[in-house]
Order: C-alpha cells, then structure tokens, then sequence
C-alpha cells in the first residue's frame, strides 16, 4: 500500500470519534516496531519524523526509503502516513515533501501571530498541490523534544486558531492547551474548556501534543473535543532505553546489538500497541 497523507485519516477519526497516533520514528528498530503494532492492530498510523531524528538517521530521503521498504518486506496493508514533526521553515518542509513525506507540520508558533499565518498559508500553498497534508500549531507546549525547547506553556487563544484555520486551510491544528513534550512533572493540567471551544469553531481535526503521561480519562476526553491525532514519543523511547538496560544487566557478555535492540523493538512495539488501544484506532484501517 502507497504511503498517504494524514488528512482523510484524521478527519475519519474526527467524525467516528477516536484518535490516530502519531508514533516517532527515532532509528530502524522504533520503525519496525511501530508498523508491526499497527498491522496487528489494524490501525491506520502517523509516522512522525522530527528533524533531528532525519539528521540521525542520515536524512530525510534515507528515512522514507527505509520507511518504504520496510512497508514492502512486512507486507504492511494500512494506511501509513510520514509526517514532518514540528517543521522548523518553510524551507525545511519543502525538504521533506520533496523527499517524499506525506504530511508535514509547520510550528511557526514562536514568532508573531501574523507571521505564523504568512508561513503556514505559504507551506500549505506549496503541500496541497502535491497531496501533502499540513498541521500547524498555536500557543506554546511546554518541555522539549530533539531541537524543540520550551520553558513554559502558552496557551492558544481560540480566536486566533478560528483565524488561523480560515485564513491557511491547514488540514489539522495543534493548539497548545496544558500539554508537554518530555515527562510530565505532577498531574497533567489540560485546558479542556478552551479545547472545546476551539473544536467546536470548526470540523478540523485538533492534534494533542505530549501524549505521554496523560491519563486514560483525559484522552477520551480530549477525543470528544475534538482531537483526532495524538503524539507519543517519549513513552515508546522510555520503553526502549528499559529494554535495552534489562536485557545489558542480565547479561554483561551481549555485545550482538540485533541481541539487545531486538528486545527494544519489542518494547516501541507493545508500548504502541497499548496506545491504539487506548485511542480506539483498532480496527479502523
């Protein structure tokens, strides 16, 4: 099956009322284990890539032919999408599209507001032609992840993402309500007034950030506003990093890495396929 964009899925999910997952791919393992979770699963999958796990992994054209092949080998039949994650220039997505992601995010959320609008209508001119899907953010999630740092959380104003939304066309949008990227310090604090708010403008797709740590409770919650992509990295990376430090314990003689890779493999695998569980993204391929 092609790789596709991520718009059809997500507004699937938006009218059905579940989540897609947007899982990050950070090396060969995460991919396979990913694909796997999801062929089992039957769920349709947002490969996120962000910019510096491209650089890891030799660039961006090297991560969707890994991508493809892998989709080939282990005969992968639901819709895949590769999404940009957190796309720091127009430029850079332009990168990405051309090296064949279907999808790309555009987080101009740092600079003025009329700014972000200018450089998420000029990269959505540039992916739509082409099929490509475009998120885009407003406010600021908390934490960090790879080349994206934030001391703090601010919120996004629900009038400014009606703007944003009519004036772009972007076919999803992140809008930072209390989420963070990295582990959650305490209790999550989601502003779910505001996100129902801002889910109720428009039919668009809403995408959630920071999807680790978020209890059970407040991700269908969330799902019923609105919010039809959710993001996890840190949690499978977690799982991976535990994986690969039982299995070295147990053993100080592995030096094989197929021998303690494998093991975390399993680990992005099982940590995904408990996340399209718990979003309700099973069987919806």
């Amino acid at each position: 099956m092609p790789l596709v964009s991520m718009k059809d899925m997500l507004n699937k999910a938006r009218k059905e009322g579940y989540a897609v997952g947007q899982y990050n791919v950070n090396n060969l393992e995460f991919a396979q284990g990913i694909l796997m979770a999801t062929q089992e699963e039957n769920a349709p999958v947002i490969l996120g890539v962000s910019e510096g796990a491209a650089r890891y992994m030799s660039g961006m054209k090297t991560v969707v032919k890994m991508i493809e092949g892998l989709m080939e080998d282990l005969n992968i039949t639901v819709p895949v999408a590769i999404h940009l994650d957190h796309g720091s220039s127009y430029e850079k997505c332009v990168e990405a599209i051309e090296a064949g992601f279907t999808s790309v995010m555009i987080d101009a959320s740092h600079g003025p507001f009329e700014e972000n609008i200018a450089t998420t209508k000029r990269v959505v001119d540039y992916a739509h032609p082409k099929g490509v899907s475009v998120e885009a953010e407003l406010g600021v999630v908390g934490g960090q992840e790879d080349d994206v740092v934030a001391d703090g959380v601010i919120y996004a104003d629900p009038e400014e993402c009606r703007e944003l939304v009519e004036r772009t066309g972007i076919d999803c949008l992140a809008p930072a309500l209390g989420s963070v990227h990295g582990p959650y310090k305490g209790e999550p604090k989601l502003g779910f007034k505001e996100m129902e708010e801002i889910g109720n403008q428009s039919d668009i797709p809403l995408v959630l950030h920071g999807g680790t740590g978020i209890p059970t409770k407040d991700i269908q919650k969330a799902i019923s506003y609105g919010s039809a992509k959710i993001n996890v990295n840190t949690e499978s990376q977690i799982a991976s990093a535990e994986a690969v430090r039982e299995t070295l314990n147990n053993d100080p003689d592995v030096y094989d890495p197929r021998k303690y890779l494998g093991p975390a493999r399993e680990a992005v695998k099982t940590t995904v396929q408990g996340k399209i569980k718990a979003f309700g993204t099973s069987d919806r391929a």
